[in-house]
């Protein structure tokens, strides 16, 4: 008899505590779940390679890209990536590609990475250098996001994203 005791206790406390009142489900129905995220602040060496970048186009006749901060966060995000691994490299880009096609309804998506160049006049020449990172620079892009941060070991890590909205 005890032990069927214990089994109604259990099966009382757990109908109990997983319950859902009417109350709380329109609260959330009714709540602002979207959050604010604050703009990119682009540091001039940022701001230099959207410059290049655009100047590039220009000589080859193509419009010039904007900007994009959700491009910039998630060019962020994938330089935290190689600087914890240490390793330069396209890993998730999938997830970025996704991200950014759900938050800007991006059509089209490319990356371009560097690492240990001093300047934004040094990076964007060997990009322009590289076969694939100059089509990505030339693509049909319309936006851009752009992250330059230092390394542990303070060389700089590079992540720019092209978009096509």
């Amino acid at each position: 008899m005890k032990y069927l005791s214990y089994v109604w206790f259990f099966a009382f406390s757990v109908l109990t505590l997983t319950s859902c009142s009417k109350e709380s489900v329109d609260e959330l129905e009714t709540a602002n779940l979207t959050t604010k995220v604050s703009p990119v602040h682009y540091t001039s060496i940022e701001l230099e390679i959207l410059d290049r970048v655009n100047d590039y186009r220009d000589q080859n006749g193509l419009p010039q890209l904007a900007s994009l901060d959700e491009g910039s966060r998630q060019a962020a995000y994938h330089n935290d990536h190689m600087i914890e691994s240490e390793e330069v490299c396209h890993d998730d880009f999938a997830y970025r590609y996704t991200a950014l096609v759900n938050a800007e309804k991006a059509k089209a998506v490319s990356e371009n990475v560097a690492f240990g160049y001093s300047s934004a006049e040094a990076v964007v020449k060997a990009w322009i250098a590289s076969d694939g990172h100059r089509e990505n620079m030339l693509g049909d892009h319309t936006h851009f996001g752009i992250s330059v941060k230092e390394g542990k070991d303070s060389r700089l890590y590079f992540t720019n994203i092209f978009v096509r909205k």
